[in-house]
């Protein structure tokens, strides 16, 4: 029996990716007369039946990728989001798929603040957005052209989208009693606030649970918008009011390296007068003085799953909406410290 011709075959006799056999044979945009004109006689020389009429593509060829931008800083000056993008480069790189990227400005709740352009690229299999919070207006935007969306380390207030996100409830409850398990009673919250990204607001209230099922009544948090502030000023502001704090669990990096320096100006040696641990593990950690204890986010894992993730749901449209889980993990610096044990408070 003859073997059946696949677009693989069509891309090697034709000297051309497989991303572009897809697109001339689902007669999209974007390609030259003379490239189109190369593949289609490689396909007839093969004896390329093609699909059945109606039949829909389940390939994913070209997909798009937009970025929060907040402020003046690029997503690529953003250390966390940075890793993200190496993750779903490389996923499409193996895969031989197209990305198309764009950054999106967002509003100091990672709200996008204008409809991404990408959204009505005709040639899009499919979307990634990358941490944004969508709405209800952004939903009916988004349903005027049916295209996948998943969103990574973002969130809706529908289930319309897959998403692929950390665990930062489970994964601050672990480094707040990394503290504890430490010697330290007296534990305070760098960042975060009442309105803040929902993956925020899990590490706070991970930070809460950890404080409450460890039977620890005293909590001492300071509130900042991270897209407004580091946290410097607002650790000295809290250390000043609360001197006896032992240790500080910072919502990240950024804030982690923010209140090293707070403590120092305040004549503090870390981690001998104060602990501090991050979260997010991203190059900031390892070159702070001291290097940070940090909860690790395999960033690049996260990327390359969301490839996965639209590839499924391209291939499955009727399925149920998913969400995957990236796990973080403790990875032990210097800006933590074994203390004695101090009395709990009830």
């Amino acid at each position: 029996m003859k073997r059946k011709v696949t677009i693989n075959d069509i891309a090697r006799q034709s000297e051309v990716s497989i991303s572009t056999v897809s697109l001339v044979l689902n007669n999209k945009l974007g390609i030259s007369e003379e490239t189109r004109a190369r593949v289609l006689k490689a396909a007839s020389e093969l004896g390329y039946l093609g699909k059945p009429a109606g039949e829909k593509s389940s390939l994913l060829t070209t997909i798009g990728m937009v970025v929060k931008i907040d402020s003046d800083i690029t997503p690529q000056a953003n250390p966390f989001y940075a890793r993200v993008i190496v993750g779903i480069e490389d996923a499409c790189r193996r895969q031989g798929i197209d990305l198309l990227f764009a950054s999106l400005p967002v509003d100091e709740n990672n709200r996008p603040v204008e409809v991404p352009q990408l959204l009505y690229n005709e040639n899009l299999d499919g979307l990634l957005m990358v941490g944004t919070c969508v709405d209800d207006s952004f939903n009916s935007i988004s349903g005027m052209r049916s295209i996948p969306i998943v969103l990574v380390d973002g969130y809706s207030d529908t289930e319309s989208y897959d998403a692929v996100v950390s665990d930062n409830f489970r994964a601050a409850y672990q480094a707040v009693e990394h503290l504890i398990n430490k010697g330290h009673r007296h534990i305070g919250l760098a960042g975060s606030d009442d309105t803040c990204f929902p993956s925020l607001k899990d590490r706070r209230n991970g930070y809460l649970r950890a404080m409450k099922e460890n039977r620890i009544g005293e909590v001492y948090i300071t509130n900042f918008n991270i897209n407004k502030s580091k946290g410097y000023q607002e650790v000295i502001d809290l250390l000043n009011k609360y001197p006896h704090i032992s240790a500080l669990f910072c919502v990240n990096d950024d804030v982690g390296s923010a209140a090293i320096r707070a403590a120092q100006y305040l004549g503090k040696q870390v981690p001998q007068d104060i602990s501090i641990i991050g979260f997010d593990d991203t190059y900031i950690a390892a070159n702070t003085h001291p290097p940070l204890t940090t909860m690790h986010v395999d960033t690049v894992a996260m990327g390359r799953s969301a490839v996965h993730l639209l590839a499924l749901r391209i291939g499955n449209p009727d399925a149920a909406r998913m969400t995957l889980t990236i796990h973080p993990r403790l990875v032990e610096r210097e800006s933590v410290r074994q203390v004695q044990i101090q009395s709990r408070k009830k």
